[in-house]
């Protein structure tokens, strides 16, 4: 059994636990600072994340949070030059690279945890400890997807960086004593797309995100007020609103899917809730019943003033936490299979699933209309992820991965 300290690695400060990647980053970093002394280098995105960083220090031995201030184009520059994927050089810090560096050769460290491909960088070739990397998504094929989606030229920047990022991943799953993924799917996914060379050699685990369902609970959310005085049925949608696969599925449900519920309910009402909302979605607000509130104190706040999460992604990688949030707090789900992937809960009983906007639509449309249906799928999918997805579940294997006693963790800090 390992017994030294761990050095962690993440793309962005894992507080607040307010979006998808730093929900995972939070509760990842909280186990592993419950086993061992934890050292922890990471990057700020906004000004406001500096606000977090007593609660980093709360949690770490020792930390250095740095500001992402990197313009993209600078980066994307630099990726030219360099022949690196742009998401790397735009996660490159130098006061990051000499943290790491001190860190190592100062302090007992044994093993290491990165979270995200853009921090295998960080990993000095040198260090002979154990290498647990956190991929969550498979980065390559999420822009893979995107270059078949464009135009040129962003078609071939896309193309660019899913065929750097590829090579990357599988450098890094070579480095790394385990690679995860966020779900059995995406580490298949994850394994099949390694050289054939590769495969044999690396191991490739999935470790599926949880939820608080203490927190996420109808029972103890009060529902917003805004959202109560619309008359219904009130579809929503939540994350964070500037991220493209996010965009794309908003916009589909405004242009294509409630039209369509609005022919049966004229009152229905869509509503796009998170940070930092696109252009395209702001310049629909107010329009054939859509809102979009942008960032908001509590989300569980306005899934609570909900009738109906509506969640058709057609680029989703991983699981999504906002599928589990709206579950938990026992709203009726409607989503698109890719949305579904890597939950294992069951169609028809925990949550709706259909990829044609006509049949979306019409799902919608019978919720509304069935009270005790709709019921009865917002306690299934409560039921579900409290019994199958808690983050003390999901979390379990990771003092065996991390090779630590988890008999002897410490109390988390």
């Amino acid at each position: 059994m390992r017994n030294g300290e761990i050095l962690f690695l993440a793309h962005r400060i894992p507080f607040p636990p307010d979006r998808g990647d730093k929900i995972r980053s939070h509760h990842l970093l909280k186990a592993v600072a419950a086993l061992a002394p934890v050292h922890v280098a990471t990057l700020a995105d906004d000004p406001r994340d500096f606000t977090c960083e007593a609660e980093l220090a709360a949690v770490a031995q020792s930390h250095c949070l740095v500001g992402r201030t990197k313009p993209m184009w600078r980066a994307g520059l630099e990726g030219l030059a360099t022949g690196r994927p742009v998401s790397q050089t735009a996660f490159h810090h130098p006061a990051l690279a000499a943290y790491v560096r001190h860190v190592l050769a100062e302090r007992p460290i044994d093993t290491i945890v990165a979270f995200s491909s853009q921090m295998g960088q960080y990993i000095t070739e040198d260090f002979a400890g154990r290498v647990l990397f956190d991929f969550v998504d498979v980065d390559s094929a999420k822009f893979e997807a995107y270059a078949e989606q464009s135009a040129w030229p962003m078609a071939w920047i896309h193309a660019r960086e899913a065929r750097l990022l590829r090579a990357e991943e599988a450098r890094l799953a070579r480095r790394s004593h385990v690679s995860l993924l966020v779900s059995p799917e995406e580490a298949a996914l994850f394994e099949g797309r390694l050289p054939p060379e590769d495969r044999a050699a690396c191991t490739v685990l999935g470790l599926r995100n949880g939820i608080d369902a203490a927190a996420f609970d109808p029972a103890v959310s009060a529902a917003e007020p805004r959202l109560l005085a619309m008359p219904g049925p009130r579809l929503i949608f939540t994350g964070q609103m500037d991220y493209a696969p996010n965009v794309a599925a908003a916009l589909r449900v405004a242009r294509k899917i409630l039209p369509e519920v609005r022919r049966h309910y004229p009152t229905a009402s869509f509503h796009v809730v998170g940070r930092s909302p696109a252009p395209a979605l702001t310049a629909l607000h107010g329009q054939g019943g859509v809102h979009v509130w942008g960032a908001v104190d509590d989300i569980r706040c306005w899934l609570a003033g909900a009738d109906i999460a509506l969640l058709p992604l057609d680029i989703a990688r991983g699981i999504q936490n906002k599928v589990l949030e709206a579950m938990a707090m026992r709203l009726p789900v409607v989503l698109s299979s890719g949305a579904a992937t890597g939950i294992p809960a069951q169609d028809g009983r925990d949550f709706l699933v259909s990829d044609s906007d006509a049949e979306l639509a019409e799902i919608v449309v019978r919720l509304s209309g069935d009270a005790p249906l709709s019921a009865s799928l917002g306690t299934n999918a409560r039921r579900f992820v409290v019994d199958r997805m808690s983050w003390a579940a999901t979390l379990a294997p990771l003092p065996a991965l991390l090779g630590r006693d988890p008999a002897g963790a410490r109390d988390a800090a």
